[in-house]
């Protein structure tokens, strides 16, 4: 099993909102290198659900990968935002995962405290300019981050 950081915009899915659906589809990724890794997920992978672009970002809970990645119905729908306007049925270069909830934390870990923390000091996301949506987590960066949520 791998694990995963995955950053959402809580106005549009937070890990309470994923907890009431139970299930949802991540989508809307437009960054090659973040659809890179969502095509590397396989079923049972964990991530940290990170809530981002908001007053406190942080990390949130944990959801599951629920199915492997298929191509993002977004890029092909003129109403969504993340419509891709060079994408078709045929060429959709976009992709799209499943994700069930798993945790939600009872404080969310903040960026500040993430930041802080040397075990940390690799993961991507407490690199200044670090603005990548999905990104792999090592096992001792997932075990350092599971102690501050306990």
């Amino acid at each position: 099993m791998a694990y995963w950081l995955m950053k959402s915009e809580p106005e549009e899915l937070s890990i309470e909102g994923l907890s009431r659906l139970d299930e949802a589809r991540w989508d809307g990724v437009r960054n090659y290198q973040a659809r890179n890794f969502l095509r590397a997920m396989s079923l049972g992978d964990e991530c940290f659900f990170y809530h981002s672009s908001c007053p406190q970002p942080g990390i949130a809970g944990i959801a599951r990968i629920i199915t492997a990645a298929y191509p993002d119905p977004t890029a092909l729908d003129p109403s969504s935002p993340y419509h891709d306007a060079k994408a078709s049925a045929e060429k959709n270069p976009w992709s799209a995962v499943d994700v069930a909830h798993v945790r939600t934390f009872r404080h969310v870990l903040p960026l500040g405290l993430l930041k802080q923390q040397t075990a940390l000091a690799e993961l991507p996301l407490v690199h200044k300019g670090s603005r990548l949506s999905v990104m792999p987590v090592s096992e001792a960066q997932w075990a350092a981050i599971m102690a501050l949520s306990a």
